[in-house]
């Protein structure tokens, strides 16, 4: 296995489940599990991978309810979309499973409309009745007042082949209040709104007010589109050890796939911006976010 492998493995496995990428006993095939589907694959890996590409083989699973030929098919769809993703030297696993998920998440919304649409009756069949005349259109929700405003700490922007990553970090004591903060920021901030992905993450920990000594934990996170990545940032806050605190990381995406080195930024700003708001003291020496300590956000 090179090193590439090896490291590409070590974070897929550590994201997605320790078994979604695993050797099999023959040298050099993989079974590679898509996420949200029941389908696993089994691919070749070359020694040289990744200045070569790896092959796909079959399909290992493809669900007890596919119909038939569905394996083939997947098999199809992954080796197209494989021959798009790949550029020698760069490892290329997390877009193909991203890239495949979409696609098939797609086929099965696609499928899931025509089979309601052929149970619903049709239109001379169903009963007539006079219908209600529509809601009167209304302005858009205003935006709810929230006292005081959200303070964020911010990172550094970090820009990578012409995608810009962005962190925020502030405090929160309840799911509501996240929720309130997160739908504050896209109604105020344009550029933030107009952002690829804006990933969110919160821990919380609280005590109710009849029982002090009961303590209640939540935590969340949302993807939002970028796969996995809510999880990630998560899992660094549960890494740190920090409570009250909800981070977004904001991705403009600059049309270059940047491959596993976008988790690694992702994670690199949402740490900045947390170790900037003062959540967790950076110890001397210790890794930080790219850039230095972010300062605290006027919005």
């Amino acid at each position: 296995m090179s090193s590439d492998l090896q490291t590409e493995t070590s974070v897929i496995n550590s994201i997605y489940g320790s078994e979604t990428l695993h050797p099999t006993p023959t040298p050099g095939i993989y079974t590679l599990h898509i996420p949200n589907h029941d389908i696993t694959l089994r691919l070749f890996f070359p020694s040289t991978y990744p200045a070569h590409p790896p092959e796909i083989k079959g399909t290992e699973t493809v669900g007890d309810l596919s119909k038939k030929g569905h394996g083939t098919h997947v098999q199809t769809l992954a080796s197209n979309i494989l021959q798009k993703v790949f550029k020698a030297g760069q490892v290329c696993l997390f877009d193909l499973m991203q890239d495949l998920d979409t696609l098939l998440t797609e086929e099965e919304e696609e499928e899931e409309k025509e089979a309601a649409q052929k149970d619903a009756p049709a239109a001379s069949e169903a009963p007539k009745s006079n219908p209600e005349p529509p809601p009167a259109q209304s302005e858009k929700d205003p935006i709810s007042p929230i006292s005081p405003p959200p303070n964020w700490t911010l990172s550094n922007p970090v820009t990578e082949k012409k995608s810009l990553f962005l962190a925020r970090a502030v405090p929160v004591t309840s799911p509501a209040q996240a929720q309130a903060y997160i739908t504050h920021l896209l109604r105020t901030d344009k550029k933030a709104a107009k952002a690829t992905h804006n990933i969110t993450a919160y821990r919380i920990r609280c005590c109710p007010a009849d029982d002090d000594s009961e303590v209640i934990i939540y935590q969340d996170c949302d993807d939002d589109g970028e796969s996995a990545a809510g999880g990630g940032v998560l899992r660094l806050l549960q890494a740190m050890g920090v409570w009250g605190v909800l981070v977004v990381v904001s991705r403009w995406y600059g049309g270059v796939r940047l491959g596993p080195d976008r988790f690694r930024i992702i994670g690199a700003v949402a740490r900045e911006a947390v170790v900037g708001g003062g959540w967790v003291r950076e110890e001397a020496g210790g890794k930080g976010g790219k850039g230095g300590k972010g300062g605290k956000g006027r919005r």
